[in-house]
């Protein structure tokens, strides 16, 4: 009777493994350096080189992930984000989209360094082509910190790629238990571990515990994408920024380099200096989409308010940041150069 129960109990055990094993999440790890892979002499200064720990290691220093899924990791890049290029943007949004094509995993997670990943984020955003979970995620502090923050960060990202309620939100950055939107999301520290924020909205959601809550979604998240398949390079979009009695030299440098467009990062609402205002529209009138942005973090640039953007042939940034607007104007050139199409990009996405 023993030997009996013991063999029904190791069944009963077993379907459970393997029903608990096929309902599990694949989630694949991208791995592109950056501090949450990197490493320092001491454990007490900020002296580090970013992008030196792979990501096998990195996967070994937070086991607990594996409870959230079955997780595997593949390294894109070992650069720190200031290095972050085009290159690597269309590698990465290429792998991604080619792993959700041949059902290779559930989720992505992409791990990142935090100069640029706002910029990152928005990227994918705008050329994952599917509904799957895409999350960055990062650190302030290297992995040889006394309090680093990358394994916690690491941990909680797989907690949110792994959660159904993921999906069809685009692609999210999860930062020091919050979720943001790769659209709103900003770095707004140099230094400090709550460096992320969206200034405009807020998080989109909390991590806490092994738990994710979300309490709203952007709008911002249009069905059609841009597609990147064929590229291996982008239109050329340089940013100009703006400050009390700009020389307009700037620009002219700028616009002699060739560029298909200009964003203007510009005091208050876009606004600029004549001179610099004369050497922007004179770039518009030669066929350079120029984009009017704003350096104050937060808020929107209005069209045809207080400038004559109709007149002057711009267009504006509505509430996208000027790194932003870079993004969003190179993918809109890939497809148009029509003002006006693209002036609407600006406030579909």
């Amino acid at each position: 009777m023993k030997k009996i129960i013991l063999i029904v109990l190791s069944i009963l055990t077993f379907t459970s493994y393997a029903q608990t094993a096929s309902t599990q999440k694949r989630i694949i790890i991208l791995a592109t350096g950056g501090t949450i892979a990197g490493s320092g002499d001491s454990s007490t200064k900020a002296a580090y080189t970013a992008g030196k720990v792979p990501i096998d290691d990195l996967l070994n220093a937070v086991p607990q992930i594996h409870n959230y899924g079955k997780i595997t990791g593949e390294q894109i890049a070992s650069i720190g984000s200031q290095d972050m290029n085009i290159v690597t943007w269309l590698k990465l949004t290429k792998r991604i989209n080619e792993i959700f094509k041949n059902n290779e995993a559930d989720a992505v997670v992409v791990t990142h360094g935090t100069d640029t990943q706002e910029e990152t984020a928005y990227f994918l955003d705008l050329t994952v082509q599917y509904d799957k979970p895409v999350v960055l995620v990062g650190a302030m502090r290297p992995s040889t910190a006394m309090s680093q923050d990358g394994n916690r960060n690491l941990l909680d990202a797989v907690v949110v790629a792994a959660d159904e309620s993921s999906k069809t939100r685009g692609v999210i950055v999860a930062m020091d238990e919050k979720i943001f939107d790769a659209r709103d999301v900003t770095k707004t520290s140099t230094t400090n571990i709550e460096t992320f924020q969206s200034r405009n909205y807020g998080p989109i959601g909390l991590i806490y515990d092994g738990k994710v809550k979300y309490y709203y979604q952007s709008l911002r998240n249009p069905a059609k994408k841009f597609d990147v398949t064929k590229l291996n390079s982008l239109p050329q979009v340089e940013i100009v920024y703006g400050y009390a009695d700009a020389n307009a030299n700037s620009v002219y440098c700028i616009t002699n380099s060739g560029p298909k467009g200009i964003v203007y990062a510009g005091m208050g609402n876009g606004n600029f200096g004549a001179p610099v205002g004369k050497a922007l529209a004179e770039a518009a009138k030669k066929g350079i989409i120029v984009c009017r942005s704003a350096r104050a973090g937060s808020g929107r640039v209005t069209l045809d308010n207080e400038v004559k953007d109709a007149e002057l042939g711009f267009v504006v940034a509505d509430d996208l940041n000027p790194q932003k607007a870079r993004v969003l104007l190179m993918l809109s050139l890939t497809e148009t150069n029509d003002r006006a199409k693209i002036q609407q990009n600006f406030f579909d996405y």
